[in-house]
């Protein structure tokens, strides 16, 4: 363990083979955030955005929850704070960072705590997790993506009756609904975030986060403006290769496909 927070409430892995793993550490209070840990978490991720060992994050959880979302005992700490401010928001933070981020969710994620995981690359919950969207029942107005991030995932009717009812979305549905990648048992849940990261880590690094980046910033365009971006990042990426690099996949390229005949 490397990095904690000052009480031990966010705290952050880095394990030697690329992977980072940041956990919410509040479990008795089912890892409600304070302002203090919003600006932590924040800091996590900026730092391991910045860390070159690190190719993959996985966020979670300790005890029952992933996040019970913010503490409302600290309510107008949290909501009149400083929220503009981009360098203390774990969200802001999050949906800026390179590296590909997995959250492994169990229990409750409850509005902020559901806007997180929709900060997060891919999810995988673990049986009976539950995300519930509580703004309108507390009279708290999204700040963090929820009324515009989730209607994009599982369409529209379905993200008005999750928010204006705060019904809870279980992990199963969430999972037919594509928003949800894998629902897994929850002792297998942290196996499963890691056997994801570990397919994603023996890839290329650098085309990796120009990928996310790609898609990332196509879903926020219409699909002809995002063909456009597509081609317009493929065409500087080709450009900036050197003629060692080309070889390098060729020569990449030329291996794996003797592998597989080796093995017919």
């Amino acid at each position: 363990m490397d990095r904690s927070s000052s009480e031990n409430l966010i705290l952050v892995n880095r394990e030697p083979n690329g992977i980072a793993v940041i956990t919410i550490n509040r479990p008795d209070a089912l890892n409600s955030l304070t302002r203090a840990m919003n600006v932590d978490m924040a800091q996590a991720f900026k730092s391991l955005d910045r860390d070159e060992s690190v190719r993959v994050i996985i966020l979670t959880g300790s005890g029952r929850s992933f996040c019970a979302g913010v503490d409302l005992t600290a309510a107008e700490d949290v909501f009149k704070g400083d929220v503009k401010d981009p360098e203390s928001d774990p969200v802001v933070q999050m949906e800026r960072c390179r590296k590909p981020i997995i959250g492994a969710i169990k229990g409750f994620a409850v509005t902020a705590g559901f806007e997180i995981a929709l900060a997060c690359d891919i999810l995988v919950a673990a049986k009976g997790a539950k995300f519930m969207d509580t703004h309108a029942r507390f009279g708290i107005f999204p700040s963090w993506g929820l009324s515009q991030k989730l209607s994009r995932i599982i369409g529209v009717n379905k993200a008005r009756e999750v928010s204006l009812t705060a019904t809870p979305l279980t992990a199963e549905v969430a999972e037919k609904l594509g928003f949800v990648n894998h629902v897994v048992e929850e002792g297998e849940l942290m196996k499963k975030s890691k056997e994801i990261a570990e397919a994603i880590v023996k890839n290329n690094q650098d085309l990796v986060l120009k990928y996310k980046s790609v898609i990332n910033d196509g879903i926020k365009l219409d699909l002809g403006h995002a063909l456009s971006l597509e081609k317009e990042r493929g065409h500087d990426y080709y450009n900036g290769m050197t003629k060692d690099q080309f070889k390098k996949m060729q020569e990449f390229i030329a291996g794996r496909s003797s592998k597989k005949q080796s093995k017919l």
